[in-house]
């Protein structure tokens, strides 16, 4: 693979493993191994398109990149929000190194209220049109603002609740938290797979107008305070669901949560949420065993806290971010 100078920015990392049945996909493990070995092209390749200014997405989402390219061979690509090289959530009108996207077999969102330009954010709408999978996290249902007047004002609405089920409404408040329950019978879905309910340090979002052809995965009740045991107050909103998006060239598989505190990625459940969305988007739910796919943090996963103005670690290049590790 090539770096020229022009895209140090970009991160494409790449692992595969070698497996007995010498299968084209990577296949489930629940070991604590770290698969290595020689870059295998034909395993899936996942973008993570991160550039929100409140969440640490440019944190929580190489961690989840970690996961799914140490332990499952995948081939994984991180996008951010740049300075002058540094990455910059606060920066909203620059996302580098979305052309990954071209070659990608999946894209996952988590942004806030970009206004990019219109070369960059070409590569996430030509993808969302292109029939393969997709995911996004919690403020990705307010992926874009370029306001009214704007060319591209439809982005802003219209086009989260099209290709991911719901637009931005509004929230309980970040004093809050949220108590995570499967919605009514299914427990059985694929992306559930040994998942239990649990609290979330998020709070929760009103997702009111879901798109009727997304099924609902997990319920949430508001929950006064961060920590767990507070009184619920206010209506229940669903927070995960899959969503068949019918684009202009395929159907895509579309995973989607309103979840995605800094915090909630310590709780086992939200990461295997994570995964498994992933897994399920990708046509891999076979994959999924009986008690759930292994996730277990790789490497360090420490994030600062979600917050406004310079919460987010400074001087980080994306270079300086680790997402292949190797056993001693």
């Amino acid at each position: 693979m090539k770096f020229s100078h022009s895209n140090l920015f970009l991160i494409i990392l790449m692992t595969a493993f070698f497996s007995a049945c010498n299968s084209d996909t990577p296949q489930r493990t629940n070991s604590d191994t770290l698969h290595t070995g020689s870059i295998d092209p034909d395993v899936p390749h996942i973008v993570f398109v991160t550039g929100d200014e409140e969440y640490r997405s440019e944190e929580s989402m190489p961690m989840l990149a970690r996961i799914l390219t140490n332990r499952y061979g995948f081939r994984v690509s991180v996008a951010y929000a740049l300075t002058d090289g540094i990455i910059d959530p606060n920066r909203q009108d620059n996302i580098e190194g979305l052309e990954a996207l071209e070659d990608a077999d999946m894209m996952v969102m988590y942004t806030r209220f970009r206004n990019i330009p219109d070369h960059q954010g070409r590569y996430i709408l030509e993808f969302a049109e292109s029939g393969k999978p997709m995911a996004g996290f919690r403020t990705s249902t307010h992926t874009f603002q370029y306001g009214e007047g704007h060319p591209n004002q439809h982005l802003d609405y219209e086009w989260p609740q099209k290709v991911f089920g719901l637009p931005w409404i509004s929230h309980y408040g970040g004093r809050n938290s949220t108590d995570v329950s499967i919605f009514e019978n299914n427990h059985s879905h694929p992306i559930l797979t040994a998942v239990e309910p649990f609290h979330a340090r998020s709070w929760l979002y009103h997702a009111n107008t879901l798109l009727d052809n997304a099924e609902p995965l997990l319920n949430g009740r508001a929950v006064e305070g961060a920590e767990p045991g507070g009184d619920h107050f206010g209506d229940p909103y669903v927070v995960a669901w899959t969503h068949m998006y019918e684009g202009e060239h395929g159907t895509s598989r579309v995973f989607f949560t309103t979840l995605g505190h800094p915090e909630d990625f310590f709780d086992e459940n939200m990461r295997r949420l994570a995964i498994q969305g992933i897994f399920w988007a990708l046509g891999m739910e076979n994959q999924i065993p009986e008690e759930g796919l292994n996730v277990d943090f790789v490497g360090e996963y420490d994030p600062n806290p979600a917050g406004f103005g310079e919460q987010f670690k400074p001087d980080i290049r994306p270079e300086d971010i680790q997402l292949i590790y190797t056993e001693e």
